[in-house]
C-alpha cells in the first residue's frame, strides 16, 4: 500500500483418508494435503467444520490473531505516541504489524517494546516507500541485510515480514522464488521463526505467489523455506494482472493452493475501485486467515482508525486520541 500519501497432524492424516475435498488456509479444495513434514505444529492449527478442514494462520509464535497496521515512520521524525491506551480498550485487536522505514531503527525499538509490553503479537515489516512494487533484487537483498543487522537490536521475539510489497505484477514465479530464496538465506542467519512474505503485485498476484511455492511448470524454481506465511493486501483497487481482472474470492483459493499458511496483511476501503474488498476479506476470514486492517494510524489519507494524526511521543505523558469515522470499517471486520 502507498505510504504515507503494512494439530494436530494425526487428525489431519486421518481426515485426508476419508474426505475428498479439504479446504484450509494452506490449501484449496482441489489441492493435496501438505506432507507431514510440512504440516508441523508450529505452522498449522486445524479444526473441522461442515465436513471441511479450516485452519488458523499460525507461526512459530502461535496463532496470529486479527489486528491492525501502524505506520509511524513518517510523522514527527518517527517520534510518535502510538495510542496504546485507546487500542487496549478495543480487544478485538490482538496483533499489530509495524512498518519500519530504514533509518528509523531507534524509534522502532521503542515501538516494538511498547507493543510487546501491551500484550500484542508483533509483526515487524521492513518498509522502503521508494521501492514498493520493485523487481530489483538488490532492494530485496537490502531488506534481508537490514534484518541481519537489526533483528537483535530491535529486541527480537517478533515475527519478521521480510519487506513490504516487493515484486511487481509482471514478475514470474521463478524470479520471485529465486529472489526470496537468496533473501531468506540471509535472514536465517539471525532468525529461525516464521517469515511473512508479501505476495507480488502490491500483494495481489495470488497465482504467481502460489506457483512460486508449489511450482506450476517443470523445472521451475520454488521457494525452499517452508516456515513462511503468504500475505495478500486487499483494497478496492486490488487487481490481478495475471488473470486480467480485479481480485475476487477465487484468488483466496488460488493463494491457499500454495500449501502454506496465508493471511490478509493489509485491507482497507480506499484506493481505486473494482474489487469487493469487504467480501474478499470476509471470505479469507471464514477460512481462518488472520486479517490486519490498514491502518491504526499513519495512512496520510482517509484510512486512519484514530485521530488526530500521530502526535509526538513524550515519556510519561501519553497523548489523547479518539476514534475516527473510519474506525468501525476496520474494527467490525476483526
Amino acid at each position: 500500500m502507498r505510504k504515507p500519501n503494512l494439530i494436530k497432524t494425526a487428525n489431519v492424516l486421518f481426515l485426508a483418508l476419508s474426505i475428498s475435498l479439504l479446504v484450509s488456509c494452506e490449501q484449496s479444495e482441489t489441492e493435496q494435503l501438505p506432507t507431514v513434514a510440512e504440516t508441523t505444529a508450529s505452522e498449522t492449527a486445524v479444526s473441522v467444520s461442515n465436513s471441511k478442514l479450516t485452519s488458523k494462520t499460525s507461526s512459530t509464535f502461535g496463532d496470529i490473531g486479527n489486528g491492525v497496521n501502524l505506520q509511524p515512520s513518517y510523522y514527527n521524525g518517527g517520534n510518535c505516541d502510538l495510542g496504546w491506551n485507546l487500542m487496549k480498550q478495543n480487544t478485538k485487536i490482538q496483533t499489530v504489524r509495524i512498518e519500519v522505514e530504514p533509518g528509523q531503527e531507534t524509534n522502532a525499538k521503542r515501538w516494538i517494546a511498547e507493543a510487546k509490553s501491551n500484550g500484542y503479537t508483533v509483526i515487524v515489516t521492513y518498509h522502503k516507500s521508494s521501492v514498493l512494487g520493485s523487481d530489483n533484487t538488490a532492494e530485496l537483498n537490502a531488506a534481508a541485510t537490514w534484518w541481519k543487522n537489526n533483528y537483535s537490536y530491535l529486541g527480537g521475539n517478533f515475527i519478521i515480514n521480510l519487506t513490504n510489497e516487493w515484486g511487481s505484477h509482471n514478475i514470474t514465479p521463478s524470479a520471485f522464488a529465486a529472489a526470496y530464496n537468496t533473501a531468506i538465506t540471509e535472514v536465517r542467519k539471525v532468525y529461525n521463526g516464521t517469515i511473512i512474505i508479501d505476495i507480488p503485485g502490491w500483494g495481489q498476484e495470488t497465482a504467481t505467489a502460489a506457483c512460486a511455492v508449489k511450482g506450476c511448470t517443470a523445472g521451475q524454481t520454488k521457494i525452499n523455506d517452508t516456515k513462511i506465511i503468504l500475505s495478500a493486501h486487499i483494497y478496492p483497487g486490488a487487481y490481478n494482472q495475471g488473470k486480467g481482472r480485479y481480485v475476487n474470492t477465487s484468488d483466496i483459493d488460488d493463494l491457499a493452493s500454495s500449501g502454506r499458511p496465508c493471511m490478509i496483511g493489509e485491507f482497507g476501503n480506499s484506493g481505486g475501485s473494482g474489487a469487493d474488498w469487504s467480501g474478499i476479506v470476509d471470505y479469507a476470514k471464514s477460512k481462518g486467515w488472520t486479517i490486519l486492517g490498514w491502518v491504526w494510524n499513519g495512512d496520510g489519507g482517509s484510512m486512519n482508525m484514530i485521530t488526530p494524526q500521530f502526535q509526538s511521543y513524550t515519556s510519561g505523558s501519553p497523548k489523547t486520541y479518539t476514534k475516527s469515522s473510519y474506525f468501525n470499517i476496520v474494527y467490525n471486520k476483526l
